[in-house]
C-alpha cells in the first residue's frame, strides 16, 4: 500500500472520520431504535397479518401500495431501514413488496422531497417524488417477475409452515406500540431547521427532545397498563432518564442511550414477549452491524466526506456529470448507489455539485440511487437476499435511476 502519499493517507483518514462520524450520530439514535422495532416485527406482528397483507399470495394493488409509500412517514436513511426490511421479509413479506418496501423507506423522506423542492427547484422535487413511488412499484414488481418461481416455493413452504398465536391483544394497542416506537425514532433525529424552514418545522425542533421523552412515556405506559410489564425498572429508567437529562442538557443523547439501555434491561427481565423480543433485535444487530461499519468505513476511504475527498479525486466526479448524457447520468447514478448519504444530507451535496457545473438530469439521477442506496447497504442486502438478488436489485435501480435522468435532462436541461 503507498503508506505516505498524501491522497492515500487522506483517504484512510477520511473512512476513519465517516465511520466515527457515523457511530457518533447514527448508532444509538438511528439504528439502535431501528434494530428494536425490527425486533418487535418479528414478535408481536403475527406472521398471519405479514402474509395476510405483503405476502407473497396477498392482495397485489395493496402490498405494493402499502409497501410504496411506506417512506413517507419514515425519516430513515439506507442504513437505518435495514432492519425494518430484515424484520418483514424474515416475517413473511412476499420479495415484490419487501423490495418495494426497501427502496422506499429512504427514498420517499417527506421531509427530504420538500427540502428537495425547496432547495433544488419544484421540478426536481415532483420529479424526485414521482420517480421515487414509481421506482418502488416498478423495482418490486420486477423483482418478483424475475423471482415468481422462487416466490412460489416459498408460498408453499409458508403456507405448509404452523404459524405461531396471536397474542390477543387489541389492534389498536400492537398499533399504538408501533407508533410510539416510530415517534422516537423520528423525533429523535429530526433535522436541524435553518432560517427559510416553516415555523412548524423550527417548532418540532426546538421541541424534539420532550416530544421523544414524551412518545417514551407513552410506550413505558403502554408496557405497564396494558401488556402488565413489570413497572420498577421502567420507573428508574425514567428517573435515570431525568437526572441525565437535567445535568447534561448540552448531550440529550446519553440520556436518549439510558433510556435504550433500560428498555434492554427490562425487556431481558420480561419472561416471554420481552426475552424474545431483545433475542431478536441482537439477532438483527449482528447481522447487520459489523457489514455496515465496514461498508461505511470503505465508502469513506473511496468517495471520503461530503465536502472531503477519499481516493477518487472530486473533479473527477465533477467533471464526468455536466452535462446531460448518458455516461453523466449512468456515473451520477452508480456513485450515488455506492456513497453513503445520511438522512436529508444529499440535497446540499446535490446543490453543491450543480453549482459546480452538474446538470439538472445527473442530479435527478443521483437523488434517485443515493438515498436508497449505499455500500453498507448493499452487504448487507447480500446477507438477507443473497449476492444475486442483491446485484439484480442494485442494478434496476443504477438503470432506472440513469434512464429517469435522462428524461428529464431533455426537458429541463
Amino acid at each position: 500500500m503507498p503508506v505516505g502519499a498524501a491522497r492515500f493517507d487522506n483517504a484512510i483518514l477520511e473512512g476513519l472520520a465517516l465511520l466515527n462520524g457515523y457511530a457518533r450520530e447514527h448508532v444509538m439514535l438511528c439504528l439502535v431504535p431501528a434494530f428494536f422495532i425490527a425486533g418487535a416485527i418479528a414478535v408481536f406482528i403475527s406472521q398471519n397479518a405479514v402474509m395476510k397483507y405483503l405476502g407473497p399470495a396477498a392482495n397485489k394493488i395493496a402490498a405494493y401500495g402499502v409497501a410504496s409509500v411506506s417512506g413517507s412517514i419514515l425519516a430513515v436513511c439506507s442504513c437505518t431501514v435495514l432492519p425494518l426490511f430484515g424484520g418483514i421479509y424474515r416475517r413473511g413479506a412476499g420479495l415484490g413488496p419487501a423490495i418495494a418496501f426497501l427502496y422506499s423507506g429512504p427514498a420517499i423522506n417527506v421531509l427530504a422531497i420538500v427540502l428537495t423542492a425547496k432547495i433544488l427547484g419544484v421540478e426536481l422535487g415532483i420529479a424526485r417524488a414521482v420517480g421515487a413511488v414509481s421506482f418502488a412499484l416498478i423495482i418490486g414488481l420486477i423483482m418478483h417477475w424475475i423471482y415468481h418461481r422462487e416466490e412460489q416455493t416459498r408460498a408453499a413452504n409458508q403456507k405448509g409452515f404452523a404459524l405461531g398465536a396471536d397474542q390477543g391483544r387489541p389492534l389498536a394497542e400492537t398499533a399504538t406500540f408501533f407508533a410510539l416506537m416510530v415517534a422516537v425514532l423520528v423525533f429523535a433525529n429530526w433535522a436541524p431547521a435553518s432560517a427559510e424552514d416553516s415555523a412548524v418545522w423550527h417548532t418540532i425542533f426546538a421541541w424534539k427532545w420532550p416530544l421523544t421523552a414524551l412518545a417514551s412515556v407513552g410506550l413505558a405506559g403502554l408496557l405497564v397498563w396494558r401488556w402488565r410489564w413489570a413497572w420498577q425498572p421502567l420507573v428508574a429508567t425514567a428517573a435515570t432518564v431525568a437526572v441525565l437529562a437535567g445535568l447534561i442538557p448540552q448531550h440529550p443523547e446519553l440520556a436518549f442511550s439510558a433510556g435504550l439501555i433500560g428498555l434492554t434491561l427490562t425487556a431481558a427481565t420480561q419472561p416471554g414477549d420481552g426475552e424474545e423480543w431483545l433475542s431478536q433485535t441482537w439477532s438483527f444487530a449482528k447481522l447487520i452491524m459489523p457489514l455496515l461499519l465496514g461498508g461505511v468505513l470503505l465508502a469513506g476511504f473511496l468517495l471520503g466526506r461530503p465536502g472531503h475527498e477519499g481516493i477518487i479525486p472530486s473533479e473527477w466526479v465533477g467533471a464526468a456529470v455536466g452535462g446531460n448524457s448518458l455516461a453523466a447520468n449512468f456515473l451520477a447514478s452508480l456513485v450515488g448507489a455506492f456513497m453513503y448519504f445520511a438522512t436529508l444530507t444529499e440535497v446540499p451535496i446535490v446543490q453543491g455539485l450543480i453549482g459546480a457545473g452538474m446538470g439538472k438530469g445527473p442530479a435527478l439521477a443521483l437523488l434517485l440511487a443515493g438515498p436508497a442506496l449505499s455500500l453498507p447497504s448493499m452487504l448487507v442486502i447480500r446477507g438477507i437476499l443473497g449476492t444475486q438478488k442483491t446485484v439484480v436489485y442494485c442494478a434496476l435501480v443504477v438503470v432506472m435511476a440513469t434512464l429517469t435522468g435522462v428524461v428529464f435532462g431533455i426537458f429541463y436541461p
